[in-house]
């Protein structure tokens, strides 16, 4: 009985998302959510996530050895908010010796959906959209217990899309990649919801179950899962 409550101590982690537009800090303690914030309105993660960070930093009277664990979204999603959350997270784990988690943002985006909805039924797929542009998202199947079901991938959206899993599977498509598609994935079989963003918030319980696991990473060598590779554009006027 002992050696279980030793595995399974209650932790203090702080979560941070920046993987589409909305930038997010939350702090969890035993998988609880007691402080959060988020800014909804655009690419502003440079400036404001070490804001954030300090601001519940001071608020709570917070320093090193009270903090167990930094979880950060890993990706899919934007490159420059990837890179930003990764590297913040990197640099708070090396700062204070503590261990780095990872979380798939496609994963995050699932647990807000499940916060918003009860699951209909337990044959219901759960399938998270991050933009990827025109009519590309990154994306994934997990079922009502999240279990990935489907490989994370860069997928074309037609009107062909998906047809081999709705032959078995109901699902509900969510994400700020969603919203594009309602025109597209038609069919009695094909629900939407609007209005879910990955947020730190929604990273706690599978934060705290990734701690207790052990599922920490490399905090040296870490990298986010950009799925693809970055390209860098040029403008028109450019010569070199």
């Amino acid at each position: 009985m002992q050696k279980n409550l030793l595995n399974n101590r209650m932790a203090t982690i702080l979560s941070i998302e920046t993987s589409t537009e909305v930038c997010s800090v939350a702090l969890a303690k035993d998988g609880n959510v007691i402080w959060h914030k988020e800014h909804f309105e655009g690419q502003a993660h440079a400036t404001l996530l070490a804001s954030y960070i300090q601001e519940l930093l001071n608020e709570l009277s917070l320093k090193k050895g009270d903090v167990d664990a930094v979880a950060v979204s890993c990706g899919p999603g934007s490159y420059t908010g990837l890179r930003i959350g990764v590297s913040t997270a990197k640099g708070l784990c090396f700062g204070w010796e503590i261990p780095l988690i990872a979380i798939d943002t496609l994963k995050v985006l699932c647990k807000g959906a499940m916060n918003e909805f009860d699951m209909p039924n337990a044959d219901v797929w759960l399938c998270p959209m991050i933009d990827a542009r025109r009519m590309e998202v990154y994306t994934a199947f997990f079922d009502s217990n999240l279990s990935q079901q489907v490989k994370t991938c860069a997928e074309i959206i037609d009107e062909n899309s998906f047809k081999d899993i709705l032959v078995q599977h109901p699902i509900i498509c969510f994400g700020n990649g969603a919203e594009k598609c309602k025109s597209v994935l038609t069919g009695e079989k094909v629900a939407f919801i609007d209005n879910i963003k990955p947020l730190a918030s929604n990273m706690a319980e599978v934060a705290e179950i990734y701690f207790n696991e052990k599922r920490f990473e490399d905090v040296a060598y870490f990298e986010p899962f950009y799925l693809k590779e970055f390209v860098a554009t040029v403008g028109k006027n450019k010569v070199f």
